[in-house]
């Protein structure tokens, strides 16, 4: 690995291009649909079952291992993602980010790195990550939306929504007392664009992958029979969190649609009230006034909706795939357990081979300790993390609608108080 700062360049058969104001008509005829999406939920092939040979087992390195800080102040990994480019080649065209880190750690070789990433890049660190710590809670990448039979675009917004969702994946990575850790995280900050590549062929292959795949699926079937109480608590609070996140979600974002239409529906009315005011001479600077405050209204809605679409609705979002990251991270806890239940039956009702059975019994053993410790472990994080998240999109948007409302209210009233002034000066209507 390079010790200077690495940037990452488009091969010689690519042409790359920094994003326009406007790509919005910008067509781009994609193969690949994992370019295309905008908010992933869990995309690896295994539900579970992986587990790397290499990590420690025993009590006594589960406990070590999976010790979470909790002093915000010993941050000394910060990474930036920015800068939207397109590469055209004669077989696909793809959006890459620029990845920028800053860091203290030893193990760097620099304290700065440039890369460019792109959307696979990501899918691949949240698989390796899972693969390693199967009931450790990866946060979401942005999940897929393909539209098929339509033409495919990247806009503006697009690129934006997923460039935000990718810089807030790689924070929480980089938060994560143990993935921060992680030499795939270090690879995917730090490597060259060859680098990764060999780097990620390094990784189980499909057939392997597939066999982890049927394991889970076998053991999903079988169900667990003794699960411990605090997991079927953790099962249930989960599923109750789902339903609640999704439905505030399906609300927030049918509230923005109205406004949307509310908005539309406002643009018309001032130019209507400052038409009329043309034909009514009595009426002319009353109409004029009305249509003004309507134009300084429109301005002020447009502003609300653009923030409850910028800063709530991805949170709550977020949230809705988190939930079906716990779900995935609790089924791969229950798959472990079964593994090690069946083994237990297996060794009970065999006679051969006793001695090999008894050793993948006690490995089995391990792995539930180590599964169910650093679950409980990153629970109690995960739901710390979640509170403060949603606490702070609630208290800003709170913020942000009573200084809507304050200024669309001191716009009327500045209406009224020219009104009640004319009224006086002319000896007529009392507004009081």
């Amino acid at each position: 690995m390079s010790g200077s700062v690495v940037d990452n360049t488009v091969s010689s058969g690519n042409s790359s291009a920094a994003i326009p104001t406007d790509v919005s008509g910008q067509i781009l005829d994609l193969d690949e649909d994992d370019d295309l999406e905008v908010f992933s939920k869990d995309t690896t092939l295994t539900d579970g079952s992986s587990f790397n040979a290499s990590m420690q087992t025993s009590p006594a390195s589960m406990i070590n291992q999976y010790k979470f800080e909790e002093d915000a102040d010993t941050k000394d990994i910060f990474v930036t993602v920015d800068n939207p480019e397109s590469h055209v080649t004669a077989i696909e065209t793809y959006i890459t980010y620029r990845v920028m880190t800053k860091t203290t750690r030893s193990e760097f070789d620099s304290s700065e790195f440039e890369v460019r990433r792109r959307y696979q890049d990501f899918l691949w660190l949240k698989g390796r990550l899972e693969e390693a710590h199967p009931t450790l809670i990866v946060h979401p990448l942005p999940e897929k939306f393909v539209v098929k039979g339509m033409v495919e675009r990247f806009n503006e917004d697009f690129i934006e929504t997923r460039r935000r969702a990718l810089h807030r994946f790689l924070n929480k990575i980089a938060e994560h007392p143990i993935f921060s850790s992680s030499e795939d995280f270090k690879i995917f900050l730090t490597a060259a664009s060859g680098e990764l590549t060999s780097h990620k062929k390094q990784g189980p292959g499909f057939l392997s992958r597939m066999g982890d795949t049927v394991k889970a699926v076998a053991a999903a079937v079988r169900g667990v029979r003794n699960r411990p109480q605090e997991f079927t608590e953790m099962q249930e609070y989960v599923e109750a969190f789902s339903q609640k996140i999704i439905s505030l979600d399906k609300v927030t974002q049918r509230i923005v649609r109205e406004q949307k239409e509310y908005l539309e529906e406002l643009k018309e009315c001032g130019p209507t009230y400052a038409l009329w005011s043309q034909s009514e001479e009595e009426l002319a600077e009353p109409l004029k006034n009305v249509a003004g405050c309507v134009d300084r209204c429109c301005k002020e809605t447009e502003e609300q909706v653009k923030n409850l679409s910028d800063h709530l609705i991805p949170v709550l979002h977020e949230y809705v795939l988190c939930a079906d990251t716990l779900k995935a991270v609790l089924r791969r806890r229950d798959n472990i357990q079964a593994d090690f239940e069946a083994k237990t039956e297996a060794l009970a009702t065999k006679k051969a081979n006793r001695d090999t059975m008894r050793d993948d019994l006690d490995k089995a053993e391990d792995r539930l300790e180590w599964a169910n410790n650093a679950l409980k472990s990153d629970w109690t994080r995960w739901q710390k993390v979640m509170r403060t998240d949603l606490r702070s999109a609630f208290v800003d948007t709170a913020e942000r609608n009573v200084s809507y409302y304050e200024k669309c209210l001191a716009v009327w009233e500045s209406f009224l108080h020219s009104q009640r002034t004319d009224a006086e000066g002319n000896g007529k209507v009392d507004f009081s």
